[in-house]
């Protein structure tokens, strides 16, 4: 079993997501903070995720009968008290001894489901016999497809409910912040699930591209998610869509979900923003599978909003690293508390009663935010 001593009380005045953030940068080492509040580039795409959000205004409701609210609803045919998912997030470790061991106890608590990454700093193994709550198991396509099928009948073996493949990082984005800050994994912190197993490699000569020759030799494709689809029967969700196009070739393979993900500002720089690709994905999708949106969930409210605008769930991932560093699993049950609490009020507020009735009604009309409405 991972470690799971560290921090352990919530400071005082820690009321919200933010006070999380800013309580972890105070005391995490500057180049760890790097990664994890790092973006791609110029942070562009991490910005507007926020503004969107800040955009948008909620139209307020009163004297609704909530005799039988709740936020109980259900994702790709499984059931889930709130509909606020644990996103996949690399490293744990970096942010506390426990690392993921020490989420899943929170997120159990919370009964919250969890994503675990490929790139979890504990074994898929441990976090499922440590969880209490549905497990997903995020899948990076590997270099071969046989060491990609190892992955799926681990996680398929160790009880995970679901699959959910990246697609939109076949390689990393620019990242200046972790550039500036030098970072590097510590001895302590390592990808264990896929130690030892074989990476691309350069074999660009002077002045040739490492990107194009080598880096993406062994890169996925579309023929790839066709090939998994078959070899599992585990829903299969993808993350990391927010071209319409994309989203519709999606379906056509078969996904029985999809993550409108623009990795949270963390790989291509000027991508619209989460809120904006999830109105234009899912007036394609319209329903056929549920959507589910990742980048820039910071409020109930904000759930609220993607709810409004098409999804069935949000991820959160940057609070979850947060809320780690600042108190470990009495962090990660805190702060998923503090989010569901937020939604409810904000349910409350516009008279909505049940998870499967907001619709784009609890948004005020007018052009709140670029691309959003008119």
């Amino acid at each position: 079993m991972s470690d799971t001593s560290g921090p352990s009380e919530v400071p005082p005045g820690v009321v919200s997501l933010g006070d999380y953030e800013r309580h972890a940068q105070a005391i995490l080492p500057a180049d760890a903070w790097a990664y994890i509040s790092g973006a791609g580039a110029d942070g562009l795409t991490r910005r507007w995720n926020r503004e969107a959000f800040d955009g948008m205004r909620l139209a307020g409701r009163v004297l609704a009968d909530m005799t039988d609210a709740g936020t109980d609803t259900m994702l790709m045919g499984m059931p889930m008290s709130m509909p606020v998912l644990v996103a996949p997030v690399a490293h744990q470790k970096l942010a506390h001894p426990g690392g993921e061991v020490a989420t899943v106890l929170g997120a159990s608590a919370a009964r919250a489901w969890m994503c675990v990454s490929t790139l979890a700093s504990t074994t898929l193994e441990e976090i499922a016999e440590a969880s209490q709550t549905t497990l997903i198991f995020q899948l990076y396509m590997q270099a071969s497809r046989e060491v990609t099928l190892s992955l799926v009948r681990r996680a398929e073996a160790a009880g995970y409910s679901a699959l959910m493949v990246t697609v939109d990082a076949p390689v990393n984005g620019v990242r200046n912040d972790e550039q500036r800050a030098g970072f590097r994994l510590p001895p302590h912190v390592a990808a264990v699930n896929v130690q030892g197993f074989p990476t691309p490699s350069s074999r660009a000569g002077p002045g040739e591209s490492p990107v194009f020759k080598g880096l993406l030799d062994t890169a996925p494709t579309w023929s790839d998610i066709e090939w998994l689809r078959q070899q599992t029967t585990l829903p299969v969700m993808l993350k990391g869509i927010t071209s319409p196009h994309d989203a519709e070739r999606a379906l056509s393979c078969g996904v029985d979900a999809i993550a409108v993900s623009n990795h949270g500002g963390r790989t291509l720089d000027t991508l619209p923003s989460s809120i904006e690709a999830l109105l234009a994905v899912a007036d394609t999708v319209r329903g056929r599978v549920p959507l589910v949106l990742d980048g820039g969930v910071r409020r109930g409210t904000d759930v609220l909003k993607a709810l409004a605008c098409g999804a069935s769930a949000v991820m959160v991932g940057a609070p979850v690293m947060h809320a780690l560093a600042v108190a470990g699993p009495v962090g990660i049950v805190h702060m998923l508390t503090i989010l569901r609490a937020e939604l409810e009020a904000a349910m409350a507020l516009t008279g909505c009663v049940r998870i499967d009735a907001i619709d784009e009604e609890i948004l005020w009309p007018g052009k709140d935010a670029p691309g959003l409405r008119s």
